[in-house]
């Protein structure tokens, strides 16, 4: 077959012109927001919820390691951690369920999300790649915990410069 001619040229085409794009996820504990940017353009801002008391979630700069569509932790009560993203040891970002604690530290050093922005950010780090991914955690964590909007809570991606209710 003549596939195996073509193949790693079609390969060499597609990641010289871009088609993977690079993502950066930065986490800022201190507001416990999330940013998401493709190619450098901010493309989402999601709540989040970072380590409580005790439980600090580690700052750095890293890149995922392993996607779990489902997963249960095996450490804290088989607690479920849809979509998954894990960027160091045992440190994932992923979907909870308890959302109205999005907007202030809540969880053991994961980073937590509204199930529905982890499932979006879980398919556009497996549509561009763990490799084009970096996730940038940033930030001391806040003290206290602030209220979310309905708009902020609300389970629909809001894309950035989306206004509330839009």
């Amino acid at each position: 077959m003549h596939v195996r001619a073509w193949l790693p040229a079609a390969i060499l085409t597609l990641v010289a012109s871009g088609a993977f794009a690079d993502v950066l996820i930065a986490v800022d504990k201190r507001a416990q927001q999330m940013t998401v940017s493709v190619d450098g353009v901010p493309r989402y801002h999601f709540a989040v919820s970072t380590g409580r008391a005790g439980y600090g979630t580690p700052s750095g700069t890293y890149h995922p390691h392993r996607l779990e569509r489902t997963w249960f932790s095996k450490e804290y009560y088989n607690s479920p951690m849809p979509h998954s993203i894990f960027f160091h040891a045992g440190y994932a970002i992923h979907g909870s369920y308890e959302i109205s604690r999005l907007g202030g530290p809540a969880s053991h050093g994961c980073i937590r999300l509204h199930p529905a922005n982890a499932a979006t950010l879980f398919a556009l780090v497996q549509r561009q790649g763990m490799d084009a991914t970096t996730i940038v955690v940033s930030g001391q964590n806040s003290g206290g915990r602030r209220r979310l909007s309905a708009a902020e809570s609300a389970a629909e991606p809001r894309p950035v410069g989306a206004m509330p209710g839009s």
